[in-house]
């Protein structure tokens, strides 16, 4: 069955066998962000991922990371003008690469300020994650070299989605993967009311088991298909004559 924010907010308190006097809505709310960044972090799903377009500006090293971004899966980038050409795949590195990177090309030290080495960017940095929900507020990505024309490019990502709430009453993780977000919004609540422990162990155990099999299929069963990876098969032991 599939979980509504009603629905679950009456589990939480059924299976606890506590009441609203003390598991007021505003902690079910706690017990329920939290255990959705959980399965988040846990567990990246299809359905989290996003693609933001943009152009980048000439003589300016860097670009917004998406709001709401948990992590950068892939930039790719595009000459101006060009919508057939084939993109550009950045690399991925760390920011000291980058760095060093225009050091060299300049023969100088230093970092990523003050640098003006243009071209077509080869290599891409996070810097300061995703601070918003917003694009004005998030993180940035580093480029090198710096864009010496506005280049378009396209961000691949995963985001942190709009979680269960009396506004939001249904979402992917409370539709697919309802025990898993019961079972961790229990070892919330357990945890919350100090005891009993085997509780809070029992739910701990059954959210990690069901996370293992829900991942094998988020990252297992739905990125791959039966004409390019060939059909999954499972060898089934026959009875000892």
């Amino acid at each position: 069955m599939a979980y509504t924010y009603a629905t679950l907010t009456t589990a939480i308190r059924d299976y606890t066998e506590v009441g609203d006097g003390v598991f007021t809505q505003a902690i079910i709310d706690d017990f329920i962000m939290s255990a959705e960044h959980r399965i988040n972090i846990d567990c990246p799903m299809d359905s989290d991922r996003f693609v933001q377009e943009g152009t980048m500006a000439a003589d300016v090293n860097n670009i917004r990371s998406p709001g709401g971004a948990l992590f950068i899966r892939g930039v790719e980038v595009f000459n101006v003008n060009n919508s057939t050409e084939t993109g550009t795949w950045l690399e991925k590195k760390d920011q000291t690469y980058l760095a060093e990177y225009i050091g060299r090309l300049t023969g100088t030290e230093g970092d990523l300020t003050g640098q003006d080495v243009t071209g077509k960017p080869k290599y891409y940095a996070m810097f300061g994650g995703a601070t918003g929900l917003t694009d004005t507020t998030s993180g940035s990505i580093y480029l090198a070299p710096t864009p010496d024309v506005n280049y378009l490019f396209r961000i691949y990502y995963n985001k942190q989605t709009a979680g269960l709430s009396a506004a939001n009453t249904s979402t992917y993780i409370s539709s697919y993967f309802p025990q898993g977000l019961l079972h961790a919004c229990l070892v919330e609540a357990f945890g919350y009311l100090k005891g009993p422990m085997d509780m809070l162990t029992y739910y701990e155990n059954r959210y990690k088991t069901g996370i293992q099999q829900f991942a094998g299929m988020q990252l297992g069963r739905r990125r791959r298909d039966d004409y390019t990876d060939g059909t999954v098969r499972i060898q089934v032991k026959s009875p000892s004559p």
